[in-house]
């Protein structure tokens, strides 16, 4: 019978000491690697424009960059991912160039329905809208969902009712219509409905400094789209999902293979099943899963590690974080801005 050498308890426990001392002294190391705080936006996935260089093109990587600075601004200071998260996307519902809030496109009874999401990495919590018609800022209205209800997510006039409630800004329903805009009469202006290359979805993912993830996402959905359609914007898991142990994500695209994929939340369990890191992750859900031409997708792991993928023409998005990285990306220009 062959002896098994014992080990002496003392040396065991020095062997378990000294392994526990390494991966602490590992671990450091990572963490000191690691950005204090980190975030990226984007602005719609779809073609790029014609002219990357244009007024119009450089006025929306200035609303991007507006938007970044805002998050950046706010995580400095320490505060929280998921209110930098709902900082950065007000900005971008508030903009025209984006199809969200004030520039939402056109359902096919010519009516404007806007939806959103948002999720809290610390502990799951999360709250969305669907289908309403008079909320200035959806996102917000999300988040008020998440913290004054027990609910995921609410449609339509209850949707509206609830609002009513929490006292959010309101609008006239047409006030979200961008048919004021004329290209011919304004370099600034937007181009007609439909061309992707300009209007897209709006989302955010931060990582605060006490190491808590957010995302949102907030649409006017599919130009012509069917009364009463709903896209993966509100649907958590499906085009916006959060998890401090993995990372947070924010899709743009076809709303309705981000749903049959649920592509948000399976970043996040490639990264926690399989050992992924997110740019992985991320790059197998866009091309192993969803189709070329999809959309695009953002990502932060817990780490900090920012990520930023399309199969489109092109993506609209800005990064930054603690280390100094601060970038603006539309069309084929990219715009290093400190």
């Amino acid at each position: 019978m062959k002896k098994i050498r014992q080990v002496p308890l003392g040396g065991a426990i020095f062997v378990a000491t000294m392994l526990f001392l390494l991966q602490g002294l590992v671990a450091g190391n990572e963490d000191q690697d690691s950005p204090k705080w980190a975030i990226v936006i984007h602005g719609g996935a779809g073609s790029t424009p014609k002219d990357s260089d244009s007024p119009r093109t450089r006025a929306k990587r200035a609303a991007l960059k507006q938007a970044l600075d805002a998050g950046v601004e706010l995580l400095e200071k320490g505060g929280s991912s998921l209110d930098a998260v709902e900082v950065v996307i007000r900005i971008l519902e508030d903009n025209p160039f984006f199809n969200a809030g004030k520039g939402a496109v056109k359902n096919a009874r010519g009516q404007h329905e806007l939806d959103a999401s948002i999720m809290d990495g610390k502990d799951l919590s999360c709250g969305a809208v669907a289908g309403v018609t008079t909320v200035k800022n959806p996102i917000s209205l999300a988040r008020k969902v998440m913290t004054e209800t027990r609910h995921v997510l609410l449609q339509g006039k209850g949707a509206e009712a609830f609002a009513d409630q929490q006292a959010v800004d309101r609008v006239d329903n047409q006030d979200f219509s961008v048919s004021q805009f004329d290209s011919r009469k304004s370099p600034n202006s937007l181009p007609p409905q439909g061309d992707r290359s300009y209007k897209g979805t709006v989302g955010c993912v931060a990582l605060d400094q006490q190491g808590h993830l957010a995302a949102g996402t907030s649409t006017g959905g599919l130009s012509g789209k069917k009364f009463g359609r709903v896209g993966d914007s509100p649907i958590i898991g499906a085009g916006t999902y959060a998890n401090d142990a993995t990372c947070g994500v924010s899709c743009t695209g076809t709303g309705e293979e981000y749903i049959r994929h649920a592509a948000a939340f399976t970043v996040s369990a490639l990264m926690e099943f399989k050992g992924l890191p997110v740019d992985r992750a991320v790059s197998h859900v866009m091309r192993q899963r969803l189709k070329p031409g999809d959309g695009g997708m953002i990502a932060i792991s817990k780490r900090g590690e920012i990520c930023a993928d399309y199969t489109t023409g092109g993506m609209a998005y800005a990064l930054a974080d603690s280390q100094g990285r601060s970038e603006v990306h539309w069309g084929d220009v990219e715009s290093g801005l400190k």
